[in-house]
């Protein structure tokens, strides 16, 4: 079993124009609501792919029942716990000459909400893998990751961690089976600047002896370097195409990389349908499909 975790889900309202996104009245030319958060969107990738994960997380009001609607019309299963008030937030995204975003704050998560997803994650298995995915909200406790973290390392579950700064220099003393910061997040880490390839394996490398298992950091154009806990490292070129949408997209890697070790448990494989997934959703509207992304994986094994 794969769970995801997205403290913080949203309904993204995503807008297209033909001018100025801001400072005066905008008339779209068509407009689209997806299920959004990182979390969320790698279950959604991991079900197109034939990887069954089930979206835990939280959710409110009629933002969040059709939150679960959508969830429910992806094919993708989910166990949001509803909470007493508020409503799930709404991220509006306007697109046009420039990019505007409006994101919201979300409901407030109590107590006892808290409480059904520790308990909901106490109930995995040994061996089933929960992904931990973006920021944590303001009522919330900065200890949230590492409260869930704990469970899961007394439950034996292995854990992917997809965050960034403190938290993820906190995640580290769990062993994270899979941490993916991209190439800035983990400059950020160090405070240096990371231009190649073989400064990413350095600092990746730094992070293993912190506890990190297996690191992958996306590097954007560069593509992806994979260091993994048996000493080995992986390089994947970008494939070619056009940008066309880049939210998502590294989640979208998150579950390729997934999927494909857990269908050939070979780091080469899953790095290789990682970055294919990551950019294929790159090249979409919104996050790609499974025969987008196997197209792009065949055509750029044949570029290699």
């Amino acid at each position: 079993m794969i769970a995801t975790i997205t403290l913080n889900p949203s309904l993204d309202y995503v807008a297209h124009t033909a001018g100025d996104c801001v400072g005066s009245v905008i008339r779209t030319k068509d407009e689209v609501i997806y299920p959004g958060g990182k979390g969320i969107n790698v279950s959604i990738v991991l079900n197109r792919l034939g990887v069954t994960s089930k979206a835990l997380g939280f959710c409110a009001g009629f933002t969040g029942e059709e939150l679960r609607r959508l969830l429910e019309h992806e094919g993708c299963p989910s166990a949001l716990i509803p909470l007493k008030n508020g409503f799930t937030r709404i991220n509006v995204k306007v697109t046009g000459n420039q990019e505007t975003e409006l994101n919201g704050s979300g409901p407030i998560i109590d107590e006892e909400a808290f409480q059904c997803l520790i308990q909901q994650v106490s109930l995995m298995k040994q061996d089933d893998f929960l992904v931990i995915a973006g920021s944590i909200p303001s009522s919330l406790s900065s200890g949230t990751y590492t409260q869930l973290l704990t469970i899961a390392s007394q439950q034996g579950i292995e854990t992917v961690v997809d965050v960034s700064g403190e938290l993820l220099f906190d995640s580290l003393s769990y062993h994270p089976f899979l941490i993916k910061p991209n190439h800035h997040e983990l400059g950020a880490l160090f405070h240096v600047t990371i231009e190649t390839k073989d400064e990413a394996v350095f600092y990746a490398k730094q992070l293993q002896e912190k506890g990190a298992r297996n690191v992958l950091i996306s590097m954007a154009e560069q593509g992806a370097v994979l260091v993994t806990e048996s000493g080995e490292t992986f390089f994947a070129q970008a494939p070619t195409g056009t940008l066309v949408y880049s939210v998502g997209a590294g989640d979208s890697m998150v579950a390729g990389f997934l999927a494909g070790w857990l269908q050939t448990k070979s780091f080469s494989h899953a790095l290789k349908l990682g970055i294919c997934a990551g950019s294929a959703t790159a090249f979409s509207s919104w996050l790609a499909t499974k025969e987008e992304i196997e197209s792009l994986y065949y055509s750029h094994e044949k570029q290699q």
